[in-house]
């Protein structure tokens, strides 16, 4: 799941930043309309945290830019206006969800999780492969009834993988939706991660690798 956060206020960002990073989401920053603009033309999210009153491009001209796209992401309005009025006017806007600052963090990352699994192009709740079974929403995953002790990188690029079955993710790919656009693109991360979630998804083998091309999971059944 990648998600962009626009924030001006940049502590908050970061801090907004990192606990999502930590949720296992692959996460952006901009501080102002200009630079999410920006963003929105060179990747694809799932969700965007917008922050209403923005510096460059006001957060309600961003968040009408966003609707008209043909692979809009959702939107979520994170503002200090938190008044009925204000809800009511972000919403016609074309803003899905609405929260008022202060919040709480928790209530953020269940709205964020909420709306990923509205827009357009999400798939079932349960993705499920040659035994496995791994819920994003309870971020659990089973393999046989046997519970796989995943740590977050590996849960999300399994998760990746599963949604893009039966196609293919190069490293690239992967570390642009799971480790965001901070990562090293000459890192071996990817490789080391694939081959920690080989060992504990177990035999008979899920992953498969094609030189030059990159990962994928074979075989996915219609859930």
């Amino acid at each position: 799941m990648r998600i962009l956060v626009v924030e001006d206020a940049r502590s908050l960002a970061e801090v907004i930043a990192e606990g999502l990073r930590d949720q296992g989401m692959a996460v952006d920053v901009a501080h102002d309309g200009l630079a999410a603009a920006a963003r929105l033309g060179e990747n694809t999210y799932d969700v965007v945290v917008l922050d209403r009153d923005l510096p460059g491009i006001h957060g309600d001209t961003l968040c009408l830019m966003i609707t008209e796209r043909d692979d809009r992401a959702m939107v979520l309005m994170l503002t200090a206006a938190g008044e009925p009025g204000d809800r009511v006017s972000g919403l016609t806007l074309g803003a899905d969800d609405y929260l008022a600052k202060p919040f709480h963090f928790p209530e953020l990352i269940l709205r964020i999780r909420s709306l990923a699994r509205r827009r357009p192009t999400a798939r079932a709740r349960t993705l499920r492969a040659g035994g496995l079974e791994l819920d994003p929403v309870r971020r659990t995953a089973v393999r046989d009834g046997r519970p796989l002790d995943l740590s977050v990188k590996e849960f999300a690029v399994l998760e990746a993988l599963l949604r893009a079955s039966p196609g293919f993710l190069s490293t690239e790919d992967l570390l642009e939706q799971v480790w965001d656009e901070n990562a090293d693109p000459f890192t071996n991360t990817v490789t080391v991660t694939i081959s920690r979630l080989r060992r504990k998804v177990g035999e008979p083998p899920l992953i498969t690798t094609t030189s030059g091309v990159g990962y994928r999971i074979d075989d996915i059944p219609t859930v």
